[in-house]
């Protein structure tokens, strides 16, 4: 953590070119810095489950779920 924090242009010019850094404390992973493109894409919406079913290939095909 302290590298990064006196290297933090690097490690932001590194998510930016080369992808997600992770950083970490005391041996373990604590932080991931990303390029805010790749974050907007990994957290942008999917729509919803009703768009999801309404658009599935599945519509109208009768499923018969049993459970235990």
């Amino acid at each position: 953590m302290q590298d990064a924090k006196n290297h933090f242009s690097e490690v932001v010019r590194r998510a930016m070119r080369d992808g997600p850094q992770t950083t970490t404390r005391y041996g373990r992973e604590e932080v991931v810095v990303v390029a805010t493109a790749e974050y907007q894409r990994v957290t942008r919406s999917k729509g919803s489950l009703v768009t999801f079913s309404r658009d599935s290939p599945l519509k109208g095909v009768n499923l018969n779920v049993e459970r235990a």
